[in-house]
């Protein structure tokens, strides 16, 4: 198998090859056949900080699916050939895929039968990839931390690669949706997604519009503290992006709104079989990119820059 190493923080990704991988008891072994580019991955590559989660050297790469091609033993319900997704959360063995062992940057990898989703058949391997980290984390960040639903007055910061999924699945769950972006394009975009209106930042969305709720998808410091501003009394602030891992807030209308402030780190197995679902029933068609295996460096130089519209996934075979 060939992957792409992780060996420390500001040293570019090294091209490796390794024997494949065997799946051991509770592990399935599987074919990659796509992996998302994730701005963790940037994160890790430029900030020591990344490195508390991670063990190195290793192929990074979390937001993988494929094709099993071999059930460890105790594995039930799951047989050679099935296609699926796996999800990047921690485990009993510690940290996913990516993170704790080998990921999906890789043309083979391995994954605990516990994290595994079924990828329905009408649903693309670029599509099933981006679900199980870009569509997870939005899913769960909107529809259980920001709690989307009918009669839930929503702001959504960044329509970004997680962003336009999140804006989305909040349509979905039937809240009435509001974009802040700084692209014009972005904008445009979250109109097409169903938001009832789009604005420059969430302190104009706040001029115009009541919020019960704000998912901050950019995490770039000011964003946040502009939340905290603009959300109504006693509202729900949701910080996703890491774009910066330290910010200062105001605490007076912390503490006279009574905001309540969470993060939302990812998701679980039931967030990214929902995502399925809506990819399935056509509801939900994420703005990806797709890329071959040896652009995965160059790609995650592209995420750096900043620009990517949408979700860049790398498809193997391509």
């Amino acid at each position: 198998m060939k992957g792409w190493e992780f060996t420390y923080t500001h040293k570019p990704l090294r091209l490796v090859e390794k024997p494949d991988p065997v799946a051991k008891p509770g592990y399935v072994a599987l074919d990659v056949k796509a992996c998302g580019l994730c701005h963790s991955d940037v994160g890790a590559l430029e900030d020591e900080k990344w490195l508390a989660l991670m063990k190195y050297p290793l192929i990074i790469g979390h937001e993988y699916a494929g094709v099993i091609t071999e059930v460890g033993e105790g594995v039930t319900g799951y047989n050679v050939g099935d296609r699926v997704g796996v999800c990047p959360m921690p485990t009993k063995d510690g940290y996913g895929g990516g993170y704790g062992r080998d990921g999906g940057y890789a043309t083979k990898s391995t994954a605990p039968a516990e994290m595994l989703v079924p990828v329905p058949d009408n649903v693309s391997f670029t599509y099933a990839a981006a679900a199980t980290d870009a569509g997870m984390t939005s899913h769960h960040a909107v529809a259980v931390a920001g709690g989307a639903g009918p009669g839930i007055n929503m702001g959504i910061i960044g329509i970004g690669g997680l962003g336009q999924i999140g804006t989305r699945v909040a349509v979905l769950k039937g809240a009435n949706v509001y974009a802040a972006s700084r692209n014009p394009a972005a904008r445009e975009e979250a109109m097409k997604l169903g938001c009832k209106a789009a604005y420059p930042s969430i302190s104009e969305v706040a001029e115009h519009h009541d919020l019960d709720v704000i998912v901050d998808f950019a995490g770039a410091g000011k964003t946040t503290a502009d939340a905290l501003e603009a959300v109504g009394v006693n509202g729900r602030v949701v910080l996703v992006g890491m774009a910066k891992l330290e910010t200062t807030l105001n605490t007076m209308p912390l503490i006279t709104k009574e905001v309540t402030i969470v993060g939302s780190q990812g998701g679980n197995v039931d967030d990214i079989a929902s995502v399925y679902k809506m990819m399935a029933s056509g509801d939900l068609k994420p703005d990806v990119i797709e890329i071959g295996f040896d652009d995965i460096p160059a790609g995650l130089e592209k995420l750096k820059q900043g620009g990517v519209r949408g979700r860049l996934v790398a498809v193997m075979d391509r």
